[in-house]
Formats: structure tokens, C-alpha cells, sequence
């Protein structure tokens, strides 16, 4: 593992955990009546990388199930982040 395995690995941690993070305020704030985190905002998280963290909000706080930008969006993303994964493991020679 080189060094930019280990920035990528740390850099899809970190923004997985951001978004998740990012649900459970949007939940709470919502739940509290408080200003909320913009839809645009959370999508762009998940399209950056964080789709896995998306879809671990969606069920652990129970947040945007009922929104198809979301509950179809996130497992979208997260196919094609795979796909992007396996193509690049694959052009690297380590697949």
C-alpha cells in the first residue's frame, strides 16, 4: 500500500463519516424545528464519496427514506463508486 492508498482510504473515511454525521444533524435539526442542512448539500457529500455514509444515515436515523433523490440516489452512487474503485484497482495491476 502506498502512500496514495492511504490518503484515498483516508479521504473515503473521512467523508463517508462527514455526511453520516451530517444526516444526524439534518434529522435532529428537523426534528427540533431548526434551520436544516440543504438537500443540494447533502447530495454533493454523497456524490463526492460519501454515498456509504448516505445510506448508513438513511437507515440509522431513519432520515430522507421517503425521498427517491435519496433512497435510489445514495445506492446509485454507491454502485457506481465501486465501479470507479474496481476500474482504477483494476488499471493499477492490483486486481
Amino acid at each position: 500500500m502506498d502512500i496514495a492508498d492511504i490518503i484515498c482510504a483516508v479521504y473515503l473515511i473521512g467523508i463517508n463519516l462527514a455526511l453520516l454525521l451530517a444526516m444526524r444533524r439534518d434529522k435532529r435539526a428537523a426534528e427540533a424545528g431548526q434551520a436544516r442542512t440543504p438537500e443540494a448539500s447533502l447530495l454533493s457529500l454523497g456524490v463526492l464519496g460519501g454515498s456509504l455514509g448516505g445510506i448508513a444515515g438513511m437507515l440509522i436515523f431513519r432520515h430522507k427514506t421517503n425521498k427517491p433523490a435519496f433512497a435510489l440516489g445514495y445506492p446509485l452512487l454507491l454502485l457506481s463508486h465501486i465501479g470507479i474503485a474496481l476500474f482504477l484497482l483494476r488499471s493499477k495491476g492490483a486486481l
